[in-house]
């Protein structure tokens, strides 16, 4: 592994580009390195006119590339915190244990992104922006996050975002919003949550008429009762399960850690869901009011020294789908799946709502037939056309959960 004082030893083996105009858009590659055995890239760039940016400004991100070349890679996103800029984020990922969160896999490209450079771009965005409008700094995330995909030839449908405190709190409102871009989003310790409440119109707001939002990624997210920043977790978690948005959230008095080993000594649940294998271009199940949830510690118990999950044990896979059915198999997982200090239950209930769905059209108010083992019904989609079945019993036998038009 490298040393950090030899990271800019490294950066000197450059190829030198041109400089960069304020105005210069697409981005330009300023230099080149090996970092980590991998192949890094600095790019800077400009402003376009549509991001509403009132001055010029210049900015960096990096990419990083797979240590094995290959083709149609994921790629992995992430957003620095409020102790870091572009560079230093990067910079951590030399060490294990150093913002584990950062750390990106071997076999992804991944884009690091700056937030520190220009004054708006603060805490990305949300310091200057704290409306539901798209932000010029949001427009540049997803701007560049698209560009990287295009310029590399990178899979549009496993593209994944990730962010410690502030970049957390990025990642959560830059993240939800997105759902036509990012397949699975993971905040660690979350810095507020205001900005994924303001954006996504969350309670006490809502959805207003004209406004049409994507089904939102899968969202992780791993907090800690004693940590002030994370105050108000308790609005967000409720109201993601009241608008029927995927949420699995991890709790423990763990501080504002960034360093998952000592994380996972208070809860080793938080790197059981493997986030990275969900797909953009799948239906997935929501999970709302499961029997298994925890009682949440938040805003009363933050002394608490219990550790606790939402959803932290549903599970699914064989997804299928056509104009006129969409199937997918539920289950519960088990000892021998996850090691865990958690007591996985053998049986729970909870309501079913199907998003992402590709080919089925669900019309609002429209009529379908439900199966799920050997229970069956009819059940009228909602105002948005969302289909939801009550009080399925899950276990850990895989189930199919078949959704057809009725007759």
């Amino acid at each position: 592994m490298l040393r950090l004082s030899v990271f800019w030893s490294i950066i000197l083996l450059v190829s030198p580009v041109a400089s960069v105009r304020a105005d210069d858009w697409p981005p330009q590659r300023e230099s080149e390195a090996v970092f980590v055995e991998r192949k890094l890239e600095t790019f800077t760039h400009g402003i376009q006119d549509e991001w509403g940016y009132t001055t010029p400004q210049k900015d960096t991100f990096l990419v990083l590339h797979p240590k094995q070349s290959r083709e149609h890679a994921p790629l992995y996103v992430v957003l620095h915190s409020a102790g870091h800029d572009v560079h230093s984020c990067l910079k951590c990922t030399q060490t294990v244990g150093n913002h584990d969160i950062y750390h990106a896999p071997d076999d992804f490209f991944a884009l690091y992104l700056d937030c520190r450079a220009n004054k708006g771009d603060w805490w990305w965005s949300i310091e200057k922006y704290k409306g539901p409008e798209i932000s010029p700094t949001e427009k540049r995330v997803i701007a560049t996050v698209k560009w990287v995909i295009e310029h590399y030839g990178l899979d549009a449908n496993r593209v994944y975002l990730c962010g410690n405190s502030m970049g957390g709190s990025g990642t959560l409102g830059i993240g939800v919003r997105h759902g036509d871009v990012f397949a699975a989003i993971k905040a660690n310790v979350p810095a507020r949550v205001e900005h994924v409440s303001s954006r996504m119109y969350l309670s006490p707001a809502s959805v207003p008429a004209d406004v049409t939002l994507p089904d939102p990624p899968i969202v992780i997210d791993y907090s800690a009762q004693n940590d002030t920043w994370s105050q108000g977790h308790d609005g967000f978690a409720q109201a993601m399960n009241e608008r029927r948005y995927p949420l699995f959230m991890y709790w423990g008095p763990f501080g504002h850690a960034n360093n998952h080993a000592r994380i996972m000594e208070v809860n080793d649940l938080i790197n059981s869901f493997d986030w990275l294998s969900i797909r953009r271009d799948e239906a997935y199940p929501v999970f709302t009011n499961a029997s298994t949830n925890d009682t949440l510690p938040w805003p009363d118990h933050t002394d608490s020294k219990a550790s606790g999950q939402i959803n932290a044990f549903f599970r699914w896979n064989d997804v299928r789908e056509t104009a006129t059915v969409a199937e997918l198999s539920l289950f519960l997982t088990t000892p021998e799946k996850l090691k865990t200090r958690f007591t996985i239950p053998t049986e729970a209930t909870a309501d079913i709502t199907l998003r992402r769905l590709q080919t089925l059209r669900v019309q609002p108010a429209e009529t379908v037939h439900w199966r799920f083992g050997s229970a069956s019904g009819n059940v009228t989609a909602d105002a948005v056309g969302l289909v939801t079945i009550s009080r399925l019993t899950i276990t850990a036998t895989s189930t199919t959960l078949s959704i057809t038009r009725a007759e």
